[in-house]
């Protein structure tokens, strides 16, 4: 499992011309599913995002989290997550999880993300999105559950 989790002041995601969800401060997380992912990878996942310490306290420190802060999250499915450029010029999705799967996990890690009390937004699954963010920082990073990065 791969996120790209970045801190925003703003984010939102359109399909068809229609926002269909949006967020103030918080987190936007990129989400794809990988062949092979279990909820293990999902528990491992969802947990470490919730707590990641992005924002800062008092002395300027990034020492709390979404959670800490009150902060939004917007998740987006992302199967690109997965893409392999190694070879030719066009990126090969072979690793990536097939739908069906992705789906499943996907919604299942945006209802443990508001187990934690967390107010989430997401996109449509499998829709063509734009994504809107004002990235806060920038903090960007990458997160995979098989440590690879």
């Amino acid at each position: 499992m791969r996120s790209v989790v970045q801190r925003v002041t703003q984010a939102s995601v359109t399909v068809e011309g229609e926002v269909v969800g949006r967020i103030g401060a918080g987190l936007l997380v990129l989400f794809g599913v990988g062949r092979g992912d279990t909820e293990a990878d999902l528990n491992w996942m969802v947990d470490k995002i919730a707590g990641l310490r992005l924002f800062e306290d008092g002395e300027g420190k990034m020492n709390r989290s979404v959670q800490d802060v009150g902060g939004e999250i917007l998740m987006v499915s992302q199967f690109t997550l997965y893409g392999d450029c190694r070879k030719g010029k066009r990126p090969s999705f072979a690793t990536a999880a097939p739908p069906e799967t992705a789906g499943e996990l996907f919604q299942q890690a945006v209802a443990k993300m508001r187990g934690y009390g967390l107010h989430v937004e997401t996109g449509v699954f499998q829709a063509e999105m734009q994504v809107a963010l004002v990235n806060d920082g920038p903090v960007t990073l990458l997160i995979d559950s098989e440590k690879n990065f």
